[in-house]
């Protein structure tokens, strides 16, 4: 059996603000960070878009299937929005919405302060909400107003759900039923 030195023991009761959760939200920023700097903010957001669908895709099957329905109404999805934005410790909520468009507002990312600078991340969002909406609703585009990676203080995002005028003369990210 080996002893440990008092140096092991000295390092396992330091106080290190090192857990999963903060480790893994540093690895996220610094991955994007590398991309945004290496390929470019567009092309960044491209990768994470495709992870975006990915997770949309599982999102939207979970609350389906637990809620025990074929398709998600859009009172559904205005919710869904929220509640998912919740179980990740976001603090999203719906300023209005109508057949129409969701605007969202959101007063903390569940990136915390590892979204600053880091606007790619955002595609996160944009396309787990546009894949939701698009595959129960037929069509989305997602806007992104304001975000807190860019500074604000805050999020609104909108989700318009009609090809409008409105939603044409947005610029967001548009997506179809699959």
């Amino acid at each position: 059996m080996t002893q440990l030195s008092s140096n092991e023991n000295s390092i396992n009761s330091l106080d290190i603000p090192l857990e999963r959760d903060g480790f893994l939200r540093t690895l996220i920023r610094e991955l994007t960070g590398t991309l945004q700097e290496i390929v470019g903010l567009e092309e960044a957001s491209g990768f994470i878009s495709v992870v975006g669908q990915t997770i949309g895709k599982q999102i939207e099957n979970t609350y389906k299937t637990a809620l025990q329905v074929p398709n998600l109404s859009r009172e559904q999805i205005a919710e869904v929005f929220v509640d998912l934005k919740k179980r990740v410790q976001g603090d999203f909520y719906i300023i209005e919405q109508s057949d129409e468009k969701i605007v969202l507002g959101n007063r903390r990312c569940p990136f915390e302060e590892k979204v600053l600078g880091r606007p790619s991340m955002c595609m996160m969002t944009s396309n787990v909400f546009g894949y939701i909406a698009a595959e129960n609703l037929g069509y989305a585009k997602v806007e992104l107003q304001e975000t807190i990676a860019q500074g604000g203080a805050g999020c609104r995002v909108v989700v318009y759900l009609k090809p409008t005028k409105e939603a044409q003369e947005a610029d967001g990210m548009e997506y179809f039923a699959g």
